[in-house]
């Protein structure tokens, strides 16, 4: 299957200061494919590279080395441009304006005819939530309203591709929920999305692939059910006789949580395996309800490779001093 988005060795170097430039490598030698169809979220901490990636694919600067591609074609092909949709991290607004006329002035820049701009506006305005708002001016509107009128722009033209920075930003958790599941529908659609997010919890509960970046290189990526997520604890359900379960746990230093009649809930770590715990249960004629895994969630394994990226760039500058 043909990659909605490839990245290859993709790197950009900027140099800051005036009378002693330094070197700044905001994005080094990156390698990213993202399947048609997926939803990806951008993982990193602040000034990891995930804005200037964006700004690659969408040529607002240019890479330093490396190339992309954007549905088989090279990023800057006029013919992607049209299928593509973007939100910037940061959306500036000619306030003085409606909500309506700046989607309509969107459609023009696309080429529609008046009546299909009217008509992509209203129905770009009613699927994130505020066509009632239409004809408010801009400067009228809250953070989180603007932020709907920017998803509603980058989706006018009915993209193949849809590359969204941090699309969560200045959103209540209604307005959140609902980009979730604007997400989840673009998804159903077999539209591909690509976007960036600091709010986890709502990056998992959409996203089927996740890349993961810190100081401008990649630290993991694929899909979220291959991900190594480490088995923090097990949870045990057990039925039988409640002293046998509290005999057996209470020794074992576990607390047992009663969740029915003759049913006990209680947590066990990794270590020691719960086999031998499992074993004796059995032997006291209880009976094993289930034994499942309780592994990190999607911010514990982000934030386990951020450290892990960062300790091995910190061995990799101790070694070149050396």
């Amino acid at each position: 299957m043909m990659s909605a988005v490839r990245l290859r060795e993709l790197s950009k170097t900027f140099h800051t200061g005036f009378w002693r430039t330094r070197v700044h490598r905001a994005l080094d030698a990156v390698s990213l494919d993202v399947p048609r169809g997926a939803v990806l979220v951008y993982l990193g901490p602040n000034g990891a590279g995930k804005t200037t990636t964006l700004r690659l694919l969408m040529q607002l600067v240019h890479p330093t080395s490396g190339g992309a591609e954007i549905l088989g074609r090279p990023v800057g092909d006029v013919g992607v441009r049209r299928r593509v949709g973007f939100l910037p991290e940061a959306v500036r607004f000619h306030d003085t304006c409606t909500a309506e006329e700046f989607l309509e002035y969107v459609g023009g820049l696309f080429g529609y005819p008046a009546a299909e701009r009217r008509r992509r506006a209203a129905r770009g305005l009613d699927r994130v939530g505020i066509g009632a708002e239409r004809r408010r001016r801009l400067r009228t509107y809250s953070r989180g309203m603007l932020q709907r009128v920017g998803i509603a722009q980058a989706l006018l033209n009915d993209p193949e591709v849809v590359f969204l920075d941090e699309p969560m930003t200045g959103l209540d958790p209604l307005g959140r929920r609902e980009v979730r599941d604007l997400v989840l529908a673009l998804r159903n659609e077999g539209r591909t999305v690509f976007f960036s997010s600091h709010i986890l919890n709502d990056a998992e509960a959409v996203c089927s692939h996740v890349a993961i970046l810190n100081r401008g290189r990649l630290a993991a990526a694929g899909r979220v059910g291959d991900l190594d997520l480490r088995v923090r604890s097990w949870e045990l359900v057990a039925a039988g006789p409640g002293e046998s379960v509290q005999e057996v746990c209470g020794a074992a230093g576990r607390r047992v949580t009663r969740i029915a009649d003759g049913r006990y809930a209680l947590e066990l770590p990794v270590e020691p395996a719960p086999e031998s715990l499992v074993a004796e249960l059995a032997q006291r004629g209880v009976r094993i309800v289930s034994l499942h895994p309780r592994r990190e969630t999607l911010e514990d394994f982000f934030l386990r490779r951020v450290a892990e990226a960062a300790a091995a760039a910190i061995a990799d500058d101790e070694a070149e001093c050396a």
